[in-house]
Parts: C-alpha cells; structure tokens; sequence
C-alpha cells in the first residue's frame, strides 16, 4: 500500500494538471518496442499468448477507416501480413478469449471487434484468422433511432460461471439508458457461431459517448468509461441484473476519460489502466478497491485504447505486456512492470 503523503500528491497533481496543461509533466516512462505505422488510424488493441510459445505471441490492433483493418504485430512492432485483416469499413475496438468450442470436439481462441460502417460485429478464429460470422452479424438492429445502430466499443466476457462467451457491444451514439447490449455467442452445427440478445443495460451521461470496455471474468464485473463523466462498474453475468455498483474517477481526468485495460493476477490482486486522453497520462486504480492507487506519464498522446496481460512474454517483457494506441498510427509495448 502506498502512503497518504503518495496518494495526496497524487491528487495534487491531478487538479494541477486539470488547470489547462495538456502535457504531463511527470517523468517520463518510455515504451520498450514502437511498432510500425498503420496505413490510417490507429485505436485499440488485443493480445494473443501463444500457449506453444508465448514469445510468438501476437498483438492485434485496430487500423480506423472506411478501408481499414485489424493489424497483427509480432512483439518486436513489425508487421504480421498473414495474421492481419484487410478490408473492413472503420473497425474500432477489438477484444480476445480463449478456448471458444466451435464444435463439440474443437476449441479455439477468438477476436471481436466492431465493424462500425457496416453495424457489424465481427469475429475471427485465432491464430488461424478465419472469419466465423458468416460475414458478420448487425447490431443495435431493434433500435428505431438509426443514429444508435452504429457499434463502437466491444469487449468479450467468458462467463466464470458456466463457460459461456458473450460479446457486450457500446454504440458511436445512444440512449440515456441501455447504451450497451450483451450478446451470448453460441456454437452452431455448421461450425460458425451464433449470436443471440441476452441483456441490454448501461447508463449514459450524456456527456460525450461511452467507447471503451474491458471485462475482468474473473471478478464477473464490466467496466466502461462514461468518457465525460466516470469509470462504471456493473456485473458482467446477466442473470445478476442492471444495476450500476459503482462510478470512479470524476475527479481524477483533464477531459476525456479513454482505454480501459484490467491487468489481473490469479491471487485476485491487480491494476485497472485508464487512459487519461487530453493530459496524456494513465490512471491507475486498483482492482479490488477502484480505488486511484497511482498516476503515470508513458509519452503516449491522445491514447484511445489499451490493453494488458500477465504473464511474461520473452526476455523485453519478463512481467507481462501492456499496450497503449499512439495518434501517429502505431502502439507502444511496455513491460508491465513499468506500471508498478
């Protein structure tokens, strides 16, 4: 635990930062790889460990535009052709779990993310990338407001209770209520999967829009950033209803309130990493609490999505990765243990 005189100079340097500066001045924690450049618009990422050899893992990472794509990159940065997706019309978040059965007999690890312009979610088999949506699968379909149909944010969520996967989707624009749906991703007999409504929730300030969402299965919580307003938390199982449990860091962002990523460890110990966007620094809060435990500057700017994982990866990144999204189309790679 950190002491009160940490935790107030914490605080100090928030509502100093809050007065108008844009550019962090704590120290500066540099990123360890810097991958290459997509060809338009870097936004969010994903991680793949390979379980054969996890220094053949691989980093997966949104390319935003009407001709963009998913983006696969080795864990030096370069470029990974035949693991990337070309052709997808404005893809925004992306999110990963393991162990989907596609039959009775077969498993395999999965992505999602958004297809926004054609008010799809998509998903595709990991590492073998082959698409197992039949072309994908619309969302927000119910909503009479068009404005409501495009999807932005995704994360998955792999039910601590019963196995099951789900798929909760935020949209560009929504409703005061109900801004997210959760769907349950089912195995079909044609080895595609299925797609079925389970819940809608989710409230909305307002203020902004609501894009980034992390899941943390094993706490069975969701968490999304009400970008104008705070971090919330509700349960992730639908059968545990609607109810908001919390709200956190009103006070604790210069503007918007951006990527969420939930670095957990198995003694239920852990960081949840928000991006503050405008100051260009992160948030980090812990897992148990949500309490604000730390404040860092990793000379990212304008950071939407982000994402962490625990287990070492090679010798750069002995304590697990993160990943954080640049504005000049690439990501930085971090040894999680610049984060503690």
């Amino acid at each position: 635990m950190r002491n009160l005189k940490y935790i107030a100079a914490i605080g100090a340097a928030v509502v100093l930062f809050s007065c108008g500066s844009k550019k962090s001045q704590l120290p500066e924690i540099k990123p360890d790889i810097i991958t290459e450049h997509v060809k338009y618009d870097t936004d969010d990422p994903a991680i793949w460990i390979n379980p054969e050899d996890a220094s053949q893992s691989i980093v997966f990472g949104t390319d935003k535009d009407t001709d963009g794509g998913i983006f696969a990159f080795d864990l030096e940065g370069k470029i990974i052709p035949e693991k990337s997706i070309p052709n997808i019309q404005r893809p925004n978040n992306v999110d990963l779990r393991y162990g989907f059965p596609v039959t009775d007999s077969t498993q395999t690890d999965i992505i999602a993310f958004t297809e926004r312009e054609r008010k799809m979610l998509r998903i595709y088999s990991v590492p073998d990338m082959q698409p197992l949506d039949g072309g994908g699968f619309p969302v927000f379909a119910d909503d009479a407001n068009e404005e409501f149909q495009y999807p932005m944010g995704v994360s998955l969520y792999k039910s601590a209770a019963d196995g099951a996967f789900y798929a909760i989707v935020g949209r560009k624009t929504g409703p005061l209520e109900n801004y997210l749906y959760q769907y349950k991703i089912t195995t079909q007999s044609d080895s595609l999967v299925g797609f079925e409504l389970v819940r809608k929730f989710g409230n909305f300030s307002g203020k902004k829009e609501i894009e980034a969402i992390a899941v943390d299965d094993a706490m069975g919580f969701v968490y999304y950033s009400d970008e104008g307003d705070s971090v919330k938390k509700y349960y992730a199982e639908p059968s545990k209803g609607n109810e908001q449990l919390a709200a956190f860091g009103q006070e604790d962002f210069l503007e918007d309130i951006e990527g969420i990523a939930i670095a957990a460890y198995e003694d239920g110990s852990g960081m949840i990493i928000v991006s503050d966007q405008q100051q260009g620094q992160f948030n980090i809060y812990d897992r148990k609490t949500n309490e604000l435990i730390n404040v860092l500057n990793l000379t990212t700017t304008e950071t939407d999505g982000c994402e962490a994982v625990t287990v070492p990866l090679n010798d750069t990144f002995k304590n697990g990765l993160f990943v954080a999204m640049n504005d000049d189309g690439t990501f930085y790679y971090y040894d999680l243990g610049k984060l503690k």
